[in-house]
């Protein structure tokens, strides 16, 4: 690889400092504003790189789409709590006397099921479920926990999301997979050996029942909300705003679980999983959009005041705010990783291990390492796809075998991995909005656990690997 591709050790300063600085201060937003300014200055564009940089990144149609989709989130939230949806969901919910053991397995259970957007799937399970583990005193890092383990892992174990189009797109032309239909079956083949996705949706069930027992600073965060109440730590700084936690139930207003609560799910369901049938592309945003102007006009017809809706609309919006300004900012720091080629120097760095036996196992670490630095799972699949997949095809002779299978699925685990755990990612700062949960005190939570799978997962790829060289 062509040295001039990127900076050297220089390339991973911003994500590097961006992360270390996010710790200590816990602050995300000053974190990766920091680390956006030290790299335009690394890169010796000067002090006007940094707004150069946030013109170059936001005014792009990538990041208007993640901008209105969140809006649209935000105000059909903000709908379902004016209307008391939420509250009667939750009223529903206790009267089927479960203890606090399955109201964390109902959450785990609806992730799974809103499996087509890796976007709706924290937010929505976070902001459903926050009033009922609230009152059982689950914590806000749990709540995120299991919201954001139930979004990107179960996403790209799915061959109808966009996550299977994307990851078959890249492998066409790869071997001998010649059109979509050959490298979407390669994708579906290849779902069995994505050992970190699997794990990790399942460890969150095995957590909360029990069987694998707390540890780290989750256990401290559990005991705090079992014995003292408090489903945040004292100084927390939960990322969603007041205007749309504080938004109260419409008096006397004439509402129903049925018109608000499930028909606007079904409707997102319905949009997103119908586009993608017939378009080849879920139209989540859109599918928002539909739901928050389904649920204006009926909250109209059931007697709340225009203004009042608008007003509703008003607050949902700001209260996504902080998360709109964080994914901003994440989104620039991408864009100057990728400008300094910081994914290309740690492939370099690292393509020298690349033998039959350690292919599945290293693709997996060098996948997992550029998505947590860059907090972008699809940017990791983009790079290591054509650089691993065609390494194990010249391995198997261009005949499609277990290591080629197991080759894609480590790059898609390892790019969920950082995707799903990294505090630059945009599914951790979804998982934290929806849970209303301090975004440092989830990435502390969760990270012990994701590493622990992380591990039993590159330690099955170290036993492939050896084993199909034994019978290879």
């Amino acid at each position: 690889m062509d040295a001039t591709t990127h900076l050297g050790l220089l390339s991973v300063l911003p994500a590097t400092l961006a992360i270390i600085l996010a710790f200590i201060t816990r602050n995300t937003v000053f974190s990766l504003a920091v680390a956006c300014f030290v790299g335009v200055m690394t890169m010796g564009e000067g002090p006007m790189g940094f707004p150069n940089l946030l013109k170059e990144t936001l005014g792009t149609t990538s990041f208007s789409w993640i901008l209105l989709l969140e809006l649209f989130i935000g105000t059909v939230i903000a709908f379902f709590q004016r209307t008391g949806a939420i509250q009667n969901f939750t009223a529903w919910v206790e009267k089927r006397a479960l203890s606090r053991v399955k109201v964390q397995l109902v959450g785990w259970v609806m992730g799974m099921f809103v499996f087509f957007s890796d976007y709706f799937s924290p937010l929505f399970v976070g902001s459903t479920m926050r009033g009922l583990t609230d009152r059982y005193r689950v914590s806000r890092e749990k709540l995120a926990y299991i919201a954001d383990s139930t979004s990107a892992p179960v996403s790209v174990l799915m061959p109808i999301t966009g996550w299977a189009v994307f990851i078959a797109g890249l492998l066409i032309g790869m071997g001998p997979i010649e059109d979509a239909g050959q490298a979407m079956s390669v994708f579906v083949h290849a779902i069995p050996f994505n050992l970190y996705a699997w794990l990790s949706v399942a460890t969150v069930g095995l957590v909360i029942v029990g069987i694998i027992p707390l540890f780290g600073p989750m256990k401290k965060a559990e005991r705090r909300a079992r014995e003292e109440g408090k489903v945040l730590r004292d100084g927390a700084d939960p990322l969603l705003g007041e205007e749309l936690t504080d938004i109260a139930p419409y008096p006397a207003a004439r509402t129903s679980l049925l018109l608000n609560f499930i028909m606007p799910v079904l409707i997102v369901i319905s949009v997103a999983i119908g586009t993608f049938i017939v378009l080849d592309s879920a139209k989540t945003m859109e599918a928002f959009l539909t739901a928050a102007v389904f649920l204006g006009i009926v909250m109209r017809l059931q007697g709340i005041p225009f203004n009042d809706i608008m007003k509703t609309a008003t607050a949902g919006m700001k209260g996504v705010m902080p998360a709109i300004i964080i994914l901003a900012l994440a989104y620039s720091l991408n864009q100057l990783s990728k400008n300094m080629g910081t994914a290309d120097y740690i492939v370099e760095v690292t393509q020298g291990w690349l033998t039959p036996a350690l292919l599945p196992a290293m693709t997996f670490m060098i996948a997992a390492v550029i998505a947590f630095s860059t907090g972008t799972s699809w940017g990791t699949f983009a790079i290591m796809m054509p650089l691993s997949v065609p390494v194990a095809f010249n391995f198997t002779g261009d005949v499609i075998t277990p290591l080629v299978y197991a080759t894609v699925a480590a790059v898609a685990g390892g790019g969920v991995f950082g995707d799903h755990c990294s505090p630059l990612s945009d599914t951790s700062v979804l998982a934290s909005t929806g849970a209303a949960s301090d975004h440092i005190d989830h990435v502390k939570t969760q990270i012990p656990f994701a590493l622990a799978v992380a591990a039993v997962a590159l330690a099955a790829y170290l036993i492939a690997g050896y084993w199909w060289i034994d019978v290879g």
